[in-house]
Order: C-alpha cells, then structure tokens, then sequence
C-alpha cells in the first residue's frame, strides 16, 4: 500500500495569497514530500470554485512530474466526460513520458451541472459519457494510438465511482476503483467477473479525511473555519444549476458542535501520527488496497499547520504502515 497526498490547490478569501505563490509552493511542499519518503501526490478537478479549485489536474501533473523522480503522480479525478478521449489520452501519455512511466489515471463523472454546462455537455449522459471514455481512452493508451506513446502499458486507469452499481461498472471496465468502502468490495469483483477480468486484478485507493498534528485539539479548532468553507463550496456546487435552494451556510459553530472526540467530526479527523497509523489500518486491512492519500490541506489552512501535518505523514505514519 502505497501512501500519498491529495491537492486541491485552494485559495479561497480571507486566507488568499497571490496565485503564484499558491502553485510555487504546493510544487514545493510536493518535492519536499518526496524527499521525506511520500508514496504519491494526487490531483483533482473542479471548475468555476471561486476559491479557484485546480481546474486542469493534468497540466498540474506535468509541472510535478518535471520536478520529482520517484513518486506516482495520479489525478483523483479527472472529469473526462468533459473532454474529447483523444484529449485526456496524449495529456496523459504526455504526462507519463514526462514522469518516467509514474501517471496514476484516476477518472470520475463529476456531479456539478454549472461544469457540464460550460463544457456544453449533458450531465444527464454522464456516466455513460464516463464509462465510454475510460473505454476510449485505455484502447488509445494500451494500443500506442496516440503518440508519443505512454510509458507504461497497460495503463493504470482508476474509476472514482461511489455505490454497488458504480463499483460493478469499474470492476466491468477492469480498472481499479476509487473507494475505500469496504462494502463495494463484492459488487466490484462481481463487476471484474462480468467483464471478463481476473478478480486478482482487483485494486482499490482512495481519501482518508485525515489532517496530522503534535497536537491534535489545537490543530482542529485552527482548520475549523476553512473545513466550514470547504463544506459549503461543495454543498454549493452540488445544487448548482439544479433549481434547488443553495443548503444554509455551515458555521463553525455548528461543526464545533458536532464534534465526536477531541479533534473529530464526521469528515475531518486531526490525528496524532499514531491515531492516523492506526486508522488507516483499520480502514485498509484484508482490502486489496493500493493507494491511500490525505488531504495536503484545507482549503488554505495554515502554512504551519501545512508544514507540519507533511512532515508528520511522511516521516511518522508513513514508516509505521
């Protein structure tokens, strides 16, 4: 099992800094992470955030891939119902050639329909558009269409799909799925049987809501206000377009007062590097788990607390699993 960190490269007010200075420094944290032992970086995608949300994981993943050597570089997900199959295939080949054979593919359907509509693409059609792509883009990938070539073949492609029905369509496509839930686990190999595919080849990843810290109680009440933002740029985002009334804004406060242990609320957890091991233990043991990534931060949460909660994963929790 491989262990890694998730950017979302966030810049929202009141914690904006120039844009330079947010890509510059992720870069960095990035290389840093890598000279500490990090497993892998993962990208994802998301248009017209106000907070600036990284749109293009790909064109990200091309600056990581000139400025590391060693870790798998995956994007957790890419949105390629919005774009042609040939596109997503020579960026990503590209990106592969780049990192040496390191791109992890990792793809998804999205669920914003203002980011559908601007890409002037039926959101209704999505998983299908979804599940023709993963298609499309492996044939063209795996039968060195596109050129140049990718390095690797076959190419590792992922399916963020959520629920029975989308992990049987993963396991259909014989690509690995996104998920973590341990439930999705049968309907999965039933979906690899169905395909055709050896249940062998099962392999799973995915997010672990997990931010590191010396002190986990002080760490929580400081990323508190930007887990409100990111919460809400999400509840946001899914009504969107849809006719429904935007969900009321989620207070600190109200977080605060759904906090199950020091440090915990459904969806964050601010963990000491031994609680954190011991969590994603539990959270991967007897699965055919291959990649489990944390948040790098939160929505711009302090550089400090940033800093610290990289060091920590990489040179605590890492070791120990």
């Amino acid at each position: 099992m491989k262990l890694g960190l998730y950017f979302d490269l966030r810049n929202p007010e009141p914690w904006a800094s120039p844009w330079t200075t947010v890509y510059r420094d992720a870069l960095n944290q990035i290389v840093r992470s890598e000279e500490l032992g990090i497993d892998s970086v993962w990208f994802s995608e998301h248009h017209l955030f106000a907070d600036g949300y990284l749109p293009q994981p790909l064109t990200f993943a091309a600056a990581a891939a000139a400025r590391t050597s060693r870790i798998r570089i995956g994007t957790a997900v890419l949105v390629a119902a919005l774009r042609p199959a040939v596109l997503v295939a020579e960026e990503a080949a590209i990106v592969d050639q780049i990192s040496g054979g390191r791109l992890e593919l990792g793809i998804g359907a999205g669920y914003s329909v203002p980011e559908y509509e601007i890409y002037a693409t039926d959101i209704t059609k999505r998983y299908g558009l979804t599940d023709a792509a993963v298609a499309e883009i492996r044939r063209l990938l795996d039968n060195g269409i596109v050129t140049p070539p990718a390095a690797q073949n076959p190419f590792p492609i992922w399916l963020g799909y959520q629920g029975p029905q989308g992990a049987r369509r993963a396991g259909r496509l014989g690509v690995g799925l996104l998920s973590l839930d341990r439930a999705l686990l049968e309907p999965y190999r039933e979906g690899l049987i169905e395909g055709g595919h050896d249940t062998a080849l099962a392999r799973t990843g995915g997010m672990m809501d997990i931010i590191v810290a010396d002190d986990p109680e002080s760490a929580f009440e400081r990323i508190l206000p930007h887990y409100a933002h990111q919460l809400n740029t999400y509840r946001a985002a899914a009504v969107a377009g849809t006719g429904r009334d935007t969900p009321r804004e989620i207070t600190v406060e109200k977080l605060r007062s759904g906090v199950t242990n020091n440090g915990q609320i459904p969806g964050l957890r601010v963990l000491t590097p031994d609680d954190a091991v011991a969590a994603i233990r539990d959270a991967t043991e007897g699965s055919p788990v291959e990649h489990v990534y944390l948040w790098a931060s939160v929505a711009g949460m302090p550089a400090d607390l940033v800093d610290r909660h990289i060091e920590l994963v990489c040179t605590r929790v890492r070791p120990s699993l």
